[in-house]
């Protein structure tokens, strides 16, 4: 075998690893996450703290979908933080027990807010040509300022007892209804995205812009559309967690987008758009939101914990780099 040969043949199977390290790497890290964790911690994996862990993640997890559509177009969304909170507020502002609306119209509010700022997201991206990162970044000071107007900075007591069960029920009296809503948008999520036309331009105008506008997909609409998208369940996730506490507090979702696209990154979707999975970002989810339940268990200093985070979501991003070489 010649050196030519022999030097193709290492470059295959280097290229492998790094294929399996890109694909599996967050599957084997939340595998190997858990066992830990219940050798520390024999009750890590009781089912009340997996019901805990699951309640928590679903609240992550509505944002990280709606981030891996935007992320597979090779686009950023910054304001989903902000987007959550402004919809959980304006929700709690309308669903006072005292103002006397139903508990559905505190909910169609929140979500016409979080499509209507995910509309305003898209058009700027994909009509006006405005970076994604800049664009989303000035939508975040809009829909904090936006807050802040409604409610003065004060927090919003006194919610309807029908719109709390949305966040703090249980159906059968053991299963949250959070952990409900966001099993029922993965599946809608999964079904758009692997079974339809849309999921396919989506990962083609990720995938290559120009030859996706070439090929006669309207780039423009699915860009915008994405955006859409991710303010659709950013909004859903305020009003969850403004349910859940029982009062509409201004620092909701504070920093949530950070743990979003750290989310989406560890389960392997590329920065660069075109390539990733859903189920990876379910994984990414299940792995981060473990390893912060953990280190809370283990009583861990929240200042380390954010350290130990961190280089979390660089290992992730190393891992993506080095599979974007191939």
């Amino acid at each position: 075998m010649s050196n030519l040969q022999t030097n193709v043949i290492t470059k295959k199977v280097q290229l492998s690893k790094r294929q399996f390290a890109a694909t599996f790497g967050s599957l084997i890290g939340l595998i190997v996450l858990v066992l830990i964790m219940y050798y520390l911690k024999p009750n890590f994996l009781s089912s009340s703290n997996i019901r805990n862990i699951l309640r928590i993640a679903s609240i992550n997890g509505l944002l990280a979908i709606g981030m891996t559509f935007v992320i597979l177009t090779g686009g950023i969304d910054l304001s989903v933080g902000a987007i959550m909170g402004c919809a959980g507020m304006f929700s709690a502002y309308f669903v006072q027990a005292t103002i006397g609306y139903p508990w559905y119209t505190g909910v169609l509010i929140g979500l016409a807010i979080g499509i209507a700022f995910g509309l305003f997201n898209g058009l700027c991206v994909s009509y006006l040509k405005v970076p994604a990162f800049v664009g989303t970044l000035g939508t975040m000071s809009v829909a904090k300022g936006c807050m802040f107007l409604l409610t003065q900075a004060k927090p919003i007591p006194g919610l309807n007892d029908t719109f709390k069960y949305i966040g703090g029920g249980s159906a059968g009296g053991w299963l949250p209804i959070p952990i409900i809503i966001m099993a029922v948008v993965l599946l809608v999520c999964f079904i758009l995205l692997y079974q339809t036309r849309y999921g396919r331009y989506v990962y083609a105008v990720g995938g290559n812009l120009s030859a996706a506008h070439t090929s006669g997909i309207n780039t423009k609409l699915i860009i915008c559309s994405v955006y859409v998208l991710s303010g659709l369940l950013a909004a859903l996730a305020g009003i969850i967690t403004s349910a859940r506490v029982t009062s509409g507090v201004t620092s909701t979702g504070e920093g949530y987008e950070t743990n979003a696209i750290a989310m989406v990154v560890i389960g392997g979707t590329s920065l660069a758009g075109g390539r990733g999975r859903l189920w990876g970002t379910i994984v990414g989810i299940l792995l981060l939101q473990s390893l912060t339940n953990g280190l809370d268990m283990l009583r861990i200093n929240a200042y380390y914990q954010l350290i130990i985070k961190g280089f979390v979501v660089i290992g992730a991003v190393m891992l993506d780099g080095l599979s974007n070489e191939r």
